[in-house]
């Protein structure tokens, strides 16, 4: 979708005078992204996207490096892009972005040409190609180097599902802010202020008070601009991190801060939509902050009258997601020889028979980690706040599970599925909730990338080795794979109700380098190029889409872009 002259004019006007708080408008104008139900408008029209994750945005060293970022993007019609609105140092670097300075309990907003004012050009080019960019404004992970690597190891199996597959630790340094996870965020801010648990930054004052004035800074900075599509309130919070979390973190701690903190956003900007940037976690069955039909009032005259109860909306509860998968399951199961039934032995996958050494378990009735509250993320309560305006979940089937695997399916299969009934899920909640809910980021490691792969919550590659000679390695999906759970994830996000579907993540080659920064040559070991020409490529954290499989998932994206215009 184009937008209007006057969008550019207004959005210009805007940053020109950045620097400064500026007047407060209401939600007047059509051009702001705006909620119809579950659906996204603009203009007044329905405004379904496919989007892409560029969190490197602001650390590219040159204006044309940004230009030309947009322009590849919007050539395959995406229209949205979710980067990073933080850049936290605790001191401050020689080379490189950086937008505020967090150092023994003080901060300092960097507004000069390497700090603010690259998010100023982002805003200003996204405009100039018709994009929205969906701000995410601190990150819940912000790991350290560790020199424990037995634990990271152990920590990394686990996280990974490696299950039998080596891991050799890699663990030479990047330059910063060539990873997701090395931009600052909640630990930074519980380090830095003598604290101990990750949970802190939810309840104590200091902390909620100086990440407010953080939020104000951006906030006001472009709370009239129109492609801003809404704030992110964090990316992926949670209970735990790479700071501990104290045994007293619940859902209702993260839920009180979530209103918290959009309410202090709605204060100050009325014309941008908000939402979590969770990962979409569910707590079925926990106490609500936010109920979904709160209790009548107490009869008297002039008391309303008490609603049909066939038209209260139900959450999800328990016994629904386990009574699903068990219907799945049955599905699954016909498909096999009558002789392997009860065995569960094999699948048919694409006209071939796929041996599988599981058994079929019957009575399997946990519902798994995404829906049992551990991770102290409770997604329907969180959107049910008033001033949340939609909702947001991802997939990473690589470091969360999100699920039961059926035990008469291969591993991939079982990924693929989990996924798809991820998304149905949600697509459930945008339904029972009546708002408008977002996959902000999904994303498989093929093989080929594995060695890149750095999860989240570490620095470590586990897959990578300083042999540029060892194969052993065998984590990660086909190209081919890869290219049929998105295909297949999209498909099913735009049939479920999902609004916005945001692959993770966009690569872009032919980038200048510079020494010390996040773009480099496309050596992985220092993250650094040897001088001022040298072109590279983007950061790659294990998802990018750099190298044989690009040119199929653009296609596979372009394709969805297309499908979303014509539904």
């Amino acid at each position: 979708m184009k937008l209007t002259k006057l969008f550019s004019v207004l959005a210009c006007a805007v940053l020109s005078s950045a620097t400064v708080p500026t007047k407060t408008v209401k939600r007047v104008s059509p051009q702001f992204v705006q909620t119809q139900g579950s659906k996204f408008t603009v203009n007044g029209s329905e405004f379904p996207f496919i989007g892409t994750n560029v969190y490197w945005l602001a650390a590219l060293n040159t204006e044309q490096d940004i230009i030309d970022t947009f322009s590849n993007i919007s050539r395959l019609g995406i229209n949205v892009v979710r980067t990073w609105a933080f850049n936290d140092v605790e001191t401050i670097p020689e080379n490189g972005t950086w937008f505020q300075l967090i150092s023994n309990g003080t901060t300092t907003i960097n507004n000069g040409t390497n700090g603010l004012q690259k998010l100023d050009l982002i805003i200003q080019h996204a405009e100039r190609f018709g994009i929205y960019v969906l701000l995410s404004l601190t990150n819940n992970w912000s790991p350290l180097a560790t020199d424990n690597l037995t634990d990271s190891i152990a920590n990394l199996q686990s996280s990974v599902q490696s299950r039998a597959t080596p891991v050799e630790v890699f663990n030479t340094s990047r330059a910063r802010n060539f990873l997701s996870n090395d931009y600052g965020g909640m630990d930074v801010y519980v380090r830095q202020f003598g604290l101990k648990n990750h949970d802190e930054f939810y309840t104590n004052e200091t902390l909620v008070q100086t990440y407010m004035n953080y939020t104000t800074q951006i906030v006001t900075r472009y709370v009239n601009s129109p492609s801003v599509f809404a704030w992110e309130i964090a990316n992926d919070p949670r209970c735990n991190s790479s700071v501990a979390a104290s045994p007293g973190c619940t859902a209702n701690n993260i839920t009180q801060w979530h209103s918290r903190i959009a309410t202090h956003i709605s204060s100050i900007d009325p014309n941008h939509l908000i939402a979590s940037g969770s990962q979409g976690f569910l707590c079925l069955g926990c106490p609500k902050l936010f109920p979904l039909n709160p209790p009548a009032p107490p009869p008297g005259p002039s008391a309303p009258a008490t609603p049909d109860r066939r038209t209260i909306a139900k959450p999800l509860t328990r016994a629904r997601i386990i009574q699903e998968r068990n219907e799945r399951w049955k599905k699954t199961r016909a498909l096999l020889p009558k002789s392997e039934q009860e065995q569960g032995a094999r699948v048919r996958i694409r006209g071939r028979w796929v041996s599988t050494p599981t058994k079929r378990q019957d009575g399997v009735q946990g519902v798994g980690s995404a829906f049992d509250g551990s991770q102290g993320v409770d997604s329907e309560d969180i959107l049910n706040i008033p001033q949340i305006g939609f909702g947001s979940f991802q997939l990473f089937p690589d470091q969360n599970s999100y699920g039961v695997d059926d035990p008469s399916l291969p591993a991939f299969n079982n990924t693929l599925q989990s996924g798809l009934d991820w998304i149905t899920t949600h697509g459930q909640v945008a339904n029972i909730y009546n708002k408008p809910v977002t996959l902000t980021g999904f994303g498989l490691v093929t093989q080929d990338n594995a060695p890149f792969f750095v999860p989240f919550n570490t620095t470590i590659a586990p897959f990578a080795s300083q042999s540029t000679t060892n194969t052993t390695q065998n984590f990660g999906v086909t190209d081919s794979q890869q290219a049929t759970a998105y295909s297949s994830w999209l498909n099913a996000g735009i049939t479920s109700g999902i609004s916005g579907l945001i692959q993770y993540q966009w690569s872009q080659g032919n980038l200048t380098g510079e020494p010390g920064t996040a773009i480099s040559s496309n050596s992985d070991v220092t993250g650094q190029s040897s001088n001022s020409d040298t072109t590279s490529e983007s950061p790659n954290d294990g998802y990018s889409i750099q190298g044989v499989g690009q040119s199929t998932i653009q296609g596979i994206l372009q394709n969805a872009v297309q499908s979303v215009g014509n539904a």
